[in-house]
């Protein structure tokens, strides 16, 4: 659009638009490296990388590592990697699938369950929407970064969360 072929208001809607994308932005990536910041630091208390605390959080009763994998876009070799370490703290098992002895799954130990409990204490406590936001702000702030993540992307059409899915990662993320 030029303001030539459209007027004076169409430029200023036109240039108030794209500040308003820039700023999104500059808040959105400054959001995200607070909350991977926080993330490494509630992992390193831990002990862990922040990958191996991702998969604390995406892991819920029995899941196949494969499918692991797929919920914090990975290798499904690096997820054999990840669940070495948290085996070796004692926060997951690894057990042979009932329907596919081939098929290892994860599944938390109590002391996994407790130390996720205790992570998520954490969280809450340092993540800036759970003490910057109410409840209601909370959820709206979900059903937007859903609706972000379920939208098709205009370039090639698959959802922008990577996946398909709310929630898609697209790749390992040590943010949470």
């Amino acid at each position: 659009m030029s303001i030539g072929d459209h007027g004076p208001d169409a430029a200023r809607a036109e240039g108030s638009a794209l500040a308003l994308d820039r700023d999104i932005l500059d808040a959105l990536s400054t959001l995200v490296k607070r909350a991977g910041t926080i993330g490494h630091s509630i992992a390193d208390g831990f002990g862990i990388a922040p990958h191996d605390l991702l998969a604390l959080f995406k892991l819920d009763g029995g899941l196949a590592m494969k499918e692991l994998a797929q919920r914090i876009g990975c290798d499904a070799s690096f997820v054999t990697a990840i669940a070495d370490n948290l085996e070796k703290r004692g926060y997951v098992r690894r057990e042979p699938g009932q329907r596919d002895r081939r098929v290892k799954n994860l599944l938390l130990t109590p002391d996994g369950i407790t130390a996720r409990e205790r992570m998520m204490a954490q969280i809450a406590a340092r993540m800036p929407w759970c003490y910057a936001l109410d409840e209601g702000e909370r959820a709206c702030l979900l059903t937007l970064l859903r609706k972000m993540l379920d939208a098709p992307c205009p370039a090639s059409g698959a959802a922008a969360g990577g996946e398909g899915t709310a929630g898609g990662t697209g790749g390992v993320t040590p943010s949470l």
